[in-house]
Order: structure tokens, then sequence, then C-alpha cells
């Protein structure tokens, strides 16, 4: 990029210099697998191992290494490998005494070993010697030896459908089943030495889940997730981390997720769930009488579920539940299971992730808010008039109760500034001549804050309704801190008063979360104060719960309720209204990304700051957005304004199509990263030029690259490759073009290429093509 402007531009903190390079723009083509692709791989032959439930799998280099489990008639002990190469399976070698016959146990890999925890075993064919172990077995991949540890001390009670896990070189068990009752306990065993190794029981703290069985736990980011199970007659779908540093446990709250939004996955058990990037994959497992066999995926960062639409090419495995599943670099292995009518599966799937980079769009625009740089507006709030500073762009975007605020104030200031000037050209004339201009009131090249004053709204809640603005979020309140849910309370006023109803819904789904004996009085008054009618009556239903009446109406706080509130209560509990139930659907407004898209495609026209020329066409833009998003543009509107308000765009030494560059500008704003292939070889260096977050724009152009050149692009995408020096690409396409060529010298576009890229063809044909090939070739033509 250069702005008119002969200065230089700052340097910032990232590197541009290999956005010059020819080397840099190599995609390394070759084999690669479809994204989100469900792929049957050869089924476990009956002579090599039984089919088989409750079995563990578990990954080791290029191998899956599968262990016990269940036929339907004999609990099993046998190890069988499967080489994910050569897609082959045999008998794993063994030597030494392996554990004895069983299913629901544990299996980690710590190491060159494989660790196997606990477990039912007996014969289940005649129903005898059934019981829970506490054993801990290693296999050594390398020798095949097994080995059982035989530990000195206390030991964790005999488990079976338990959670295992290996963290900082320790073994973790969690809950489980012991033959009489479920467990919530947790027991850790160093995995370093041997001969000195001991069993400790860890105490627990936080919300700790309840006793459960049949469930997965997976470790991402420096803890521990464990998700849904049975929990008695019981099955929940929770979420909770396990932080290993503090020992403390966490309910993922799910308050967050509006109406309209992913949900979790359904209440299951017998599921699986694996870690990969910073995501949890949860697979089929038993939900309300039904195998389903969707995959849903957990997002660690931004606490969001949703579910994972396969490629169109998928071969999907059926629902199933007590089957297993273990990583191998960036593919997920599901073997075995039962499916329907109690049948056993020795079928292996593979799924492909997708590994891009996180969407950095609302913690980019998060740090635009935090850090109040490039404010262009200044609210001034309340009878104090307190002042709290913001961005046009953003808040003229999101809400159009602040937006029309906004146009008042600024035709305001436009008067107001006309009336002035008016004012001293007429003392000018009187005087006979310009006045001396006191330092200071000259104007200068930045824009006054244009101030809007909101009497209706105090700071504090303000300062959080701005947040969600940025951010699409505000923060949980905080367990048992009652001014956290008032403060809630108060925003939730707000965003009535502004007409935010994605706001609203948030706003209700997390005080009716948060609502609890020790609250409930104080949100109730506090909601009849606020004329909140929908959380007073979530608040007076509450109190009036059967399991809450009697513990509510002794505490201090009902003594010192107002009165009208008190008989509310107890005619309510004499006589409970008729419950109404409305079949409307709720308005959960628009998201952050639909209002920048808006914004983009012209709704924020009348507040654009910025010129963007494009080979000399103007595209207006808002600096606001264009610094949050990308730190050459924050250094450049920093320290480096071009006093025009004009900058010129390129990468590089290259300048992108007006295609393009629209695909980049969409990015920007709202984070999308659709855009037709040959885009995506003008912006794939544009992540390190422009200094975005991450290079998940780039992820998503070399994916777009590889799946989607076609016969029908292939001459669009040469000529982008020849433009922006992308010399493997330009190979592949020639590639393309020379084994496809009767159809490609059908396209229109041919006759538009430049002589030289003609010649290139021509060339490749020369290098690929025989003479008889040739002759053939003409008579078509």
């Amino acid at each position: 990029m250069s702005c008119k402007s002969t200065k230089v531009a700052p340097s910032v903190d990232f590197d541009h210099s290999c956005s010059d390079s020819v080397e840099y723009l190599t995609l390394n083509f070759g084999p690669f697998e479809t994204v989100h692709r469900w792929r049957r791989l050869p089924p476990c032959d009956e002579f090599v191992g039984a089919r088989r439930s409750k079995h563990t799998v578990v990954a080791y280099r290029d191998a899956i290494y599968v262990f016990g489990g269940d036929n339907g008639k004999n609990m099993l002990n046998d190890l069988l490998r499967f080489d994910v190469k050569d897609c082959s399976w045999c008998r794993a070698f063994t030597t030494g005494t392996p554990p004895a016959p069983r299913y629901h146990h544990s299996a980690v890999v710590y190491g060159s070993s494989m660790f196997v925890f606990g477990g039912y075993t007996g014969d289940i064919y005649s129903n005898s010697n059934l019981k829970n172990k506490n054993d801990l077995f290693e296999y050594k991949f390398a020798t095949g030896q097994w080995t059982e540890w035989k530990v000195e001390g206390s030991l964790p009670v005999a488990r079976s459908a338990h959670g295992a896990t290996v963290y900082n070189d320790k073994l973790w068990i969690f809950a489980g089943y012991d033959g009489n009752a479920r467990l919530n306990d947790m027991w850790t065993i160093s995995l370093q030495d041997r001969e000195h190794a001991c069993w400790e029981e860890i105490d627990q703290s936080g919300e700790i889940p309840p006793s459960c069985c049949n469930f997965p736990v997976a470790v991402c980011r420096d803890k521990m997730f464990v998700f849904s199970g049975q929990s008695g007659a019981k099955i929940t779908n929770n979420l909770f981390q396990f932080e290993f540093k503090g020992h403390m446990w966490t309910r993922i709250p799910t308050e967050h997720l509006l109406r309209g939004s992913p949900p979790p996955p359904q209440r299951r058990y017998g599921h699986t769930m694996v870690a990969f990037d910073r995501h949890l994959y949860v697979f089929g497992g038993a939900a309300d009488n039904t195998l389903p066999n969707e995959l849903h995926c957990y997002d660690v960062d931004s606490q969001t579920w949703e579910v994972i639409h396969p490629s169109q090419d998928s071969e999907m495995p059926s629902g199933r539940l007590f089957h297993a599943a273990a990583v191998i670099q960036d593919a997920m292995y599901i073997f075995g299971g039962t499916v329907d009518n109690n049948v056993r599966s020795g079928e292996m799937y593979r799924f492909q992730f997708s590994s891009y980079p996180k969407c950095t769009l609302h913690e980019d625009y998060g740090k635009l808010w935090e850090n109040r740089q490039f404010c262009d507006v200044e609210f001034i709030l309340g009878e104090r008039e307190e002042r709290v500073l913001g961005h046009i762009a953003i808040v003229t975007a999101r809400c159009q109760w602040l937006r029309k605020k906004i146009l008042q104030a600024r035709d305001r200031q436009r008067q107001q500034r006309t009336k002035r000037e008016s004012s001293e050209e007429s003392d000018e004339g009187a005087a006979g001549g310009p006045r001396d201009v006191p330092a200071g009131s000259k104007p200068s090249g930045t824009q006054p804050l244009l101030e809007v004053s909101i009497r209706e709204a105090e700071a504090q809640p303000f300062e959080v309704l701005m947040q969600f603005l940025y951010t699409d979020k505000i923060q949980y309140p905080r367990r048992g801190h009652v001014q956290d849910v008032l403060l809630i309370m108060d925003v939730y006023k707000l965003a009535l008063s502004f007409k935010l109803s994605r706001l609203e819904q948030l706003c209700v789904q997390y005080i009716e979360a948060s609502v609890d004996l020790q609250n409930v009085l104080s949100v109730c008054e506090n909601a009849n104060k606020l004329q909140l009618d929908q959380l007073k009556e979530h608040c007076l239903n509450f109190v009036v719960k059967e399991s809450h009446f009697n513990q509510v109406i002794m505490t201090k706080e009902f003594e010192h309720l107002s009165t009208p509130l008190i008989v509310e209560i107890v005619r309510r509990k004499q006589q409970p209204p008729p419950r109404v139930y409305s079949d409307q659907p709720v308005d959960i407004g628009t998201s952050l990304v639909q209002d920048m898209k808006a914004c983009l495609e012209g709704g924020g026209l009348e507040f654009c700051d910025i010129i963007l020329l494009l080979d000399g066409h103007p595209r207006p833009a808002h600096k606001a957005i264009l610094a949050a998003r990308s730190s050459y543009f924050e250094a450049m509107f920093r320290s480096f304004m071009p006093e025009d308000g004009q900058v010129n765009i390129s990468i590089g030494e290259m300048v992108p199509s007006k295609q393009a560059f629209e695909s980049m500008l969409r990015y920007i704003y709202y984070g999308d990263v659709n855009m037709p292939p040959e885009d995506s070889l003008y912006l794939f260096a544009a992540p390190y030029y422009y200094g975005f977050s991450n290079n998940r724009l780039q992820a998503y152009c070399k994916q777009n690259l590889e799946m989607n050149v076609t016969v029908e692009n292939v001459l669009q995408i040469l000529e982008a490759a020849d433009k922006t020096q992308a010399l493997d690409m330009k190979k592949h396409c020639l590639h393309i073009i020379v084994h496809q060529f009767i159809k490609v010298s059908k396209l229109p576009n041919l006759r538009s290429l430049s002589q030289l890229l003609l010649l290139d063809i021509i060339e490749s044909l020369a290098t690929h093509i025989s003479d008889k090939q040739c002759a053939e070739m003409g008579s078509d033509i």
C-alpha cells in the first residue's frame, strides 16, 4: 500500500518482506483431503479381531491401537493395530501377561507406552465373577511388553466407565461406577517413575460435576473437559472444565447462547469427545433413546457450539454408542461401538478436521473499544454528565436509536459551525478586514469529537451496552454478586429503550440464570422498580416454587420487602395464575457480523471518513474499522494520516483486482472468507502485508485454491497467478489446461488472454502432448 503523499509509512510490528517474494507464494500442491470429510476405511476382519464396543483406542505415531471391549458374548483382551498410512489391520505383538478381559476401562498414551486402568471384568455370558478393577497396566509399544504396576498405599476404589487423561506426566482418573454407585472423585499417579509411584486423591473445588459415568474427557488449553454422561437416572448436557493447576471445576454456562444460535448437543451417554486445536468434537452416544450421528464442535475460545456439516462426498458413520475415538495429526478416527439392534461394529471411520485460525473479528473490535483509539464521538450521560467515548462507524451500524441521536447531533454541529462562520465573516466586513484569530481556535486537520447527550442513561450500564455493540457479548454476572445482576438489569432497561433485541435476550437469559435463593428478592424488587415485568414474573414464580418458598420467606430480606410485593407473593402462592404459552417467534435481533455486513454494503456510507483508491477508483471506508482489523492501517492513521484523506491500495507491488479488493473489505468488516478462487491468489499475502491478527484469511485462500480450481475458472486463476507471480499455481493451472485442453479451448476467456500467457499455454502443450495427440486435437478443434 502507498499513500498519495511522498512520506514513508511507519514501520509496524509485523514482517512485510515476505509479501514481495515469489518463494512466499508457495502453496505446495499435492495430495490433500477435503475438510470435514468422513471416509469409511477398511473394517477389522473377524480373523484379526472381533467386532466390539466398550473398548478403548489410542493413537501412537501412525497407528491406532484397540484394546479390550466386548463382542456381545464375551469380554476381550486382545490388542489390535490399524496402520493409518497403509489402512491395514493386524494383531499387535505382545509379550507378558496382559490385563484380564474387560470393558469400560480406560487407556491413555504417555511417552512410548499405553496405560490401561480399571474396567469391568468377569464372564458376561454366564454372569459370573463380574467385578470392577483398579489395576494399572503398561504396554510398551517398542517391545510389546505388558507389565502390571504394583502400587502400594491407598488406591482409588475399583471402577469402570470412568474418565482418564494424561497431563503434566501424570495419569488423572475421574468419576465412574463402582458397582453400587456412581462416583465423582479424582485420583492421580505419576507415570515417570514406576518404582516410587503412588496414587493421590485430589481435593477438588468449585462446581464439581455430579457423580457420573459413561462420559468422555478431553484436554484442551491446559484444562480437562467433561461433557454429559449418566448421573443416576438423570442425564445432563452440561460441559464442565477442570483447571489442573488449582484443581478448580467450572460449569461452562450456556446462557450466552441466544435463541437461534446452535445449542449444545442433546444430553447423552456412551459418546466420544476429542480435542483438536481449540475445539472439542463430540460424536455419537445414546441421546433420549436415539443414536444421533451429527458431529458437534465446541470452540473453547468463543464458548460456542456448532454442528459440523460434512462435505458432500462424505461416507457418514451411522449413530452408535460405546465406540472409541483418537486423533492422529489433523484427523479423527472412530472405531467400533454398538449400532442399531444392539449389533457390535468393526468399522473404522476417518474425519478430516479443518484447522483454520480462529475468527478475531469480535476480539479486534473489542480491543478498539478498550483502547479508545480513533474515537470520534463523546456521549454525555445522565444528570452527572459523565462522558464515554466511542466510534461513530460501529455505534451507528449496530444501533438505530443511537444512529438517530448521532445524526441529530451532527446536524446541530453543522448548523452551529455555519452560524459561527457567517458571524465571523460579518465581523470581518464590519471591521474592514480579517481579525487576528486566537491561537488554538483555527480549524485543524482532525475533526473535533461529536458530542451526543443521552439523559436517560448512566455511565456504567451504558459502557456495558457499548461493550456489547463492539463484541456481541457482555460480562456474565459473577456467582453470589447481586450487584452484577442489578447492573445487568439496568443494561436490560437500556436495551429496551434503545430497541436492541439481541441485547435484551442476552440480559434476560443472564439474569434468569443468575437468580437464586440469596438474590431473588433483591432482583424482584429492582425489576418492580424498573417496571421490567418479564423479570419480575420470573422472580415471583421462583419464590412460590414448592422447594423455594419456605426458605425465601424466612430470610431477613423478606421482612424488609415492600408491602405490595409481599401481597403479590402471598396471592401468587395461594392462587397461581394460569400459564400463558406464546407461539410468537422471538426477535433475536441482528448480530455483529450481520450489522457490519450491512454497514459495508451501504448502510454506513454517510459515516465514511477515509477514501481508499484502487487504480484511481475511490472506495469510501471507515478509519476506525480499518484500524481495528489491520495494524498497517492502525499505524498509518495514528502517525501518518494523509492530509487529503485518500490512500492508494496495493499488496506489496501488486494492485489487486476490484473483485479481490471487495473480498478483502468483506473480510475486514465482518470476517467473511467466501470468495472466488482467483481472489484467493490476490489476497494470499494480504494477512502479512496488512498485519491482520492472524493468518485465517491466508488459510482459507489456500484451501479455496486447492479445492476449487476447475476447467471453468482455470483461465481466470492462470491470469491471477501470473500477475501475483504465484509460480506453483501457474504451473498447476497449465497442467489442468494441458490435460483438459479440448474443453478449455472452447472457453470464451481464452481469446482475451495476453499474448505471453497464450505462448505459455502453447509451450506447455508442446511439452506434454505427442504428435499423434496433436493431430487428434487438431481434427477435434
